[in-house]
């Protein structure tokens, strides 16, 4: 699978470069997204600009990996949903279990705010 990494002071955006995500795809993607974790800069972006479609199953691997990432305290988010992908997340009842944004710059506000959020639960 094709990805392009940009990886940003505070996140990594991850941008898949294919049109068509299946589950086979989205199983290597998120063995290559959990090891981001361990890493200093822990949070990612997934921008899905160029997936025009998807299956359920890779639906359910995206929320799986998003609640890896929340529950180790990281932030995971998805962008610039394709609107064929985004109606199958909807009808699949997975869009409203994901962390998603219109654009790429939401998603970064997003995973400042979330940083923010976790600073201030530390200090109580």
């Amino acid at each position: 699978m094709n990805v392009k990494i940009d990886t940003k002071e505070k996140f990594t955006v991850i941008t898949p470069d294919e049109a068509k995500l299946s589950a086979i795809m989205t199983d290597s993607l998120q063995e290559m997204l959990l090891p981001y974790q361990q890493k200093d800069i822990p949070h990612l972006i997934l921008n899905m600009q160029y997936v025009q479609e998807t299956d359920e199953k890779s639906g359910e691997i995206l929320a799986s990996c998003q609640q890896q990432f929340y529950d180790n305290n990281c932030s995971f988010v998805i962008c610039c949903l394709q609107p064929g992908v985004e109606a199958l997340l909807d009808k699949t009842e997975l869009l409203e279990l994901l962390n998603v944004t219109p654009t790429e710059s939401e998603a970064w506000d997003i995973v400042q705010m979330e940083e923010i959020e976790r600073e201030l639960l530390d200090d109580e």
